[in-house]
């Protein structure tokens, strides 16, 4: 992609996996062209590859929308990311070396730091910008050394679809959330440094089944006391 469409799919993928397009709402190209100071086929490229990684939907006489976001679709992606993590960090473990090793330690260091970071002053918008990132930079270096381009980009397809079903759900964090998360994420980072593949399976399950119940249910985990739901 040309370097001013890659700005605007980076642009609208952030928009799209933090809630701040609804579901299923319409994407007019012309808006954006506005919006962007860009042209008519710079943006449809960019929509287009939105498309292709599962963010957004085209149907003729209907045009471009934002995926639907529901429960269903919630449990779905969420059981394919767990086989996806689960087996990419059983390759890992197997192919990565020392290096593996260290990235996976440091990718964790940052995300604890953060995490820790949101368990004592709660969600402020600057430090959940930054979890996001480093949430996905340490699942993605998990699964790095599996040996199979094809599972990385997979896998890196699924995990924003997973962003925009679980953030446009659930768009409300307590301290209480990360305190439970930083646990699941040293039980994953334990078991892979320690190659123990039972375990990280069991590790990375318990991290994400919460994510196959109803949405309902988890968001009052997640809301600060006497928020309602937004959805």
């Amino acid at each position: 992609m040309r370097g001013e469409a890659v700005d605007i799919f980076e642009d609208l993928q952030q928009k799209l996996i933090t809630a701040q397009l609804k579901s299923e709402a319409k994407l007019k190209p012309a808006e954006l062209q506005d919006q962007y100071g860009c042209s008519a086929n710079t943006v449809r490229e960019a929509l287009l590859r939105l498309s292709t990684v599962g963010l957004v939907t085209f149907r003729n006489q209907r045009g471009f929308r934002v995926a639907s976001i529901s429960t269903e679709r919630r449990k779905d992606v969420a059981r394919f990311r767990i086989m996806l993590e689960q087996e990419g960090a059983v390759l890992s473990m197997r192919f990565g070396g020392v290096a593996w090793e260290s990235r996976v330690s440091a990718a964790h260091h940052k995300l604890k730091h953060i995490e820790t970071q949101l368990e004592r002053e709660g969600p402020i918008e600057t430090l959940m910008a930054l979890w996001s990132s480093a949430e996905v930079e340490f699942h993605e270096t998990l699964i790095s050394a599996c040996d199979s381009e094809l599972m990385r980009t997979t896998y890196a397809n699924v995990y924003v679809q997973f962003r925009q079903q679980f953030v446009g759900l659930e768009p409300n964090f307590t301290p209480k959330y990360f305190a439970e998360i930083i646990g699941e994420h040293q039980a994953i980072l334990d078991a892979a440094l320690s190659r123990d593949a039972d375990a990280c399976r069991v590790a990375i399950e318990a991290h994400l089944v919460r994510h196959l119940h109803d949405g309902r249910a988890q968001a009052k985990s997640l809301q600060p006391a006497g928020m309602s739901s937004s959805r």
